[in-house]
């Protein structure tokens, strides 16, 4: 369908995101990674282009939420590839049209779900072969505690910046996280973030 003339939209906010299945990248199978890329980025990348011209006609703006862990990736499966490729649909996606790019930190919501993600590790965990059950050992499914950030205003108050403001910027950083510990880690050298990530993370049972 052709867009109507007089069809504007000032404003596309993209925000949907799940990250289940999610779990150390060789627990997981190609429609694992494909079950949450499909939503994060291809979805985003989807209803972006069918709503374009209307945003472009209107001189509008584009949010997309992606997230620090499209600036740093800890963790397996699909949730920090979509980030990333948010981040980058985004940029190029700058030539004519003002694109904002929101970098929430951990906040509480049910992405970050204590329970979900419990349940989520045990069920890929019982489908593993034993030999990597022996690599990881029992130990590495123990529940991590997580400090959740609960206000989602931080968030909400930089999609309405990125919406309303005369001069949007071009990223957006939410949370007490996002600005202290995430972003400035994405500035520093690969191997030393891989050292800071790998003394955080849990350890396997058998060291490769």
């Amino acid at each position: 369908r052709s867009v109507k003339e007089n069809s504007r939209l000032w404003g596309l906010v993209n925000n949907a995101g799940i990250a289940i299945p999610t779990a150390p990248n060789e627990w997981l199978t190609k429609d694992d990674f494909v079950k949450v890329l499909d939503v994060n980025l291809v979805g985003l990348v989807e209803v972006t282009l069918s709503l374009l011209p209307l945003v472009r006609q209107a001189r509008g703006r584009v949010v997309n939420v992606a997230s620090v862990m499209g600036r740093v990736s800890f963790f397996g499966g699909g949730y920090c590839l979509s980030k990333y490729g948010v981040e980058a649909f985004s940029d190029s996606l700058r030539f004519g049209v003002k694109v904002s790019v929101i970098e929430p930190g951990y906040f509480k919501t049910m992405i970050t779900n204590a329970e979900l993600l419990e349940n989520n590790f045990v069920s890929i965990w019982e489908k593993l072969p034993e030999e990597i059950k022996a690599s990881y050992g029992e130990n590495y499914l123990k529940k991590m505690q997580k400090r959740y950030n609960s206000n989602l205003r931080l968030v909400t108050d930089c999609m309405e910046h990125a919406l309303t403001s005369r001069y949007p910027r071009t990223r957006y950083s939410a949370g007490w996280d996002a600005k202290l510990i995430y972003i400035p880690l994405s500035y520093l050298p690969s191997a030393l973030t891989d050292v800071i990530f790998t003394w955080l993370s849990p350890k396997p049972a058998q060291k490769a």
